[in-house]
């Protein structure tokens, strides 16, 4: 299987995701390209830690970035971890849609 298979079978997996959530991943990816991002930084509410290595490996697969997971706790978008400046991008996964 190719790795661009693979890609869209994993993004077609991540779209049944537990408890129906969208973690609108395909997004993600659009913004790391439009970025040119090379390290990533991703954040997860604890619920979401348990797939945080899928969703690293998904991201990393369909982009040139380098992926890293914020292991800190994380009580909503306005708990922003303070990151070296070595980072180009921080992703902010939530229960909850952003208004």
């Amino acid at each position: 299987m190719s790795l661009k298979s693979e890609i869209f079978k994993t993004l077609e997996n991540l779209e049944n995701f537990p408890m129906q959530l969208d973690l609108e991943l395909k997004k993600a990816i659009s913004k790391i390209k439009e970025k040119k991002a090379k390290l990533v930084c991703i954040q997860l509410p604890d619920g979401l830690k348990p797939r945080a290595e899928e969703i690293k490996t998904t991201l990393e697969k369909s982009t040139s970035a380098e992926v890293f997971i914020w292991l800190g706790t994380c009580y909503g978008a306005c708990d922003t971890p303070k990151l070296p400046q070595t980072f180009d991008l921080l992703i902010q996964f939530g229960h909850s849609r952003w208004r």
